[in-house]
């Protein structure tokens, strides 16, 4: 069983889908991708991957997402869990909301939607360089 895991948040199931797709095909014999629709849902999912002894390496969060926007779910993610990467996927985030997060919840990266799957590859690639430092 894998004991390591890629977590993507983001409020359309098409953009999920399509991350999960990319992950799962390219990083899918080493890491879990888990996927949640809200941040609500991606607590949950912490949780759960926390009891079962399941390490996140990489966040992915959408910016602009009902109820809790992606800045301040990556900031309280940051606080609890600093060893957690995290990048912020997004259309619509204004540059405040990038270096506000940058500033406060260690944003490793930004990636502007629609992303190519080289550059979340990439990103992803680099990131998980960073947790072995």
């Amino acid at each position: 069983m894998l004991d390591k895991a890629i977590l993507c948040v983001d409020d359309e199931q098409i953009v999920l889908i399509s991350l999960r797709d990319q992950i799962t095909k390219n990083f899918g014999d080493q890491y879990l991708c888990e996927i949640a629709e809200s941040v609500d849902e991606a607590w949950e999912i912490i949780e759960e991957l926390e009891i079962e002894k399941i390490k996140i390496l990489i966040i992915v969060s959408d910016w602009l997402m009902p109820g809790v926007r992606g800045d301040d779910f990556l900031i309280q993610v940051h606080r609890l869990f600093p060893q957690i990467i995290t990048v912020m996927l997004t259309g619509h985030a204004d540059e405040a909301a990038i270096q506000r997060v940058r500033e406060e919840g260690n944003l490793f990266a930004c990636i502007p939607k629609p992303w190519s799957e080289s550059t979340l590859i990439k990103t992803i690639t680099l990131g998980l360089e960073q947790d072995d430092n």
